[in-house]
């Protein structure tokens, strides 16, 4: 294994992942917003599952959004 491209490829992927995760959550709670859905005042539990079949790694790491 080379570990040089292992590891890039790691942040790689998690850069893509953390992107795209924040761009998906600031959508859902503006239009969660928008159409009274919630106040904007809410601590939000959150929760990401990673996966990785190949490796058969499945776990679940939880944690809360602040929005005021």
């Amino acid at each position: 294994m080379n570990e040089e491209t292992f590891n890039l490829s790691i942040r790689k992927f998690l850069k893509v992942v953390g992107v795209s995760s924040q761009r998906e959550i600031e959508q859902a709670i503006s239009k969660a917003m928008a159409d009274g859905t919630i106040a904007g005042t809410e601590h939000l539990p959150v929760s990401v599952t990673l996966e990785l079949p190949g490796v058969k790694l499945n776990v679940r790491f939880d944690g809360e959004i602040h929005l005021e």
